[in-house]
C-alpha cells in the first residue's frame, strides 16, 4: 500500500488530502480521516480494462476543500461528477463503515 499527499499545481504537498494505492493498483482519495472516492481497476483475460468508481454517499461533497481535491483526483468538475452519479457511472455507497 502506498499513501501520497495530493500536490498543488505548484507542486506543494497538500495537508490532509491523500491518494492511496493498494497492492493491486486500486486508488482511493482520502480527505482528513474519510475515504471520499474508491476507484477499482479490473483487468480482464481478453486484455481489456474497466474501472468502477464509488463515492461515499455522506462525504463525497462534504465541503469546498473536499470538492476541490475530489475534482483533482477524478480530473473533472462537480458538474461532471453529478452527471455520472445521475447516469449510474458512479455509485454512491458508504465507504467509511
Amino acid at each position: 500500500m502506498k499513501v501520497q499527499n495530493i500536490t498543488s499545481n505548484n507542486g506543494n504537498k497538500i495537508a490532509n488530502q491523500f491518494v492511496i494505492t493498494d497492492d493491486i493498483g486500486n486508488k482511493y482519495f482520502q480527505s482528513y480521516n474519510s475515504i471520499i472516492v474508491k476507484k477499482l481497476f479490473h483487468n480482464w483475460e481478453d486484455g481489456t480494462e474497466t474501472t468502477s468508481t464509488f463515492l461515499d454517499k455522506k462525504y463525497w461533497n462534504y465541503s469546498n476543500t473536499t470538492g476541490k481535491y475530489r475534482n483533482i483526483f477524478l480530473n473533472e468538475t462537480i458538474k461532471d461528477t453529478r452527471a455520472k452519479i445521475k447516469n449510474g457511472t458512479y455509485i454512491l455507497t458508504d465507504l467509511n463503515k
